[in-house]
């Protein structure tokens, strides 16, 4: 699946390997990724598109304002990456 704005994906490499990022842009091979804590909406990661895996492409309030451009915050980003993180990773309780 192409990856696009507003996709939720996984690093696969890289010092931040394992941890979820929300796309802001996309520039040709490149992607702008945050997650809202160590990497916030103000100086987004840039990265090879080939070092990510596709997550996620749910229609949700977040992707609606990141597809128009709107002003976007780091808390909504970290509260949808850890929606995403709970429906991935179920709490192993039981």
């Amino acid at each position: 699946m192409e990856i696009a704005k507003s996709h939720i994906v996984r690093s696969a490499a890289g010092r931040d390997k394992g941890k979820l990022f929300v796309v802001l842009s996309v520039e040709g091979e490149f992607l702008l990724l945050a997650d809202g804590k160590s990497r916030r909406v103000e100086s987004p990661k840039r990265k090879k598109r080939r070092h990510v895996l596709f997550v996620s492409a749910e229609e949700t309030r977040l992707s609606e304002k990141i597809k128009g451009n709107e002003k976007i915050t780091n808390s909504e980003l970290r509260r949808t990456l850890a929606a995403c993180r709970e429906e991935v990773q179920p709490d192993q309780e039981g």
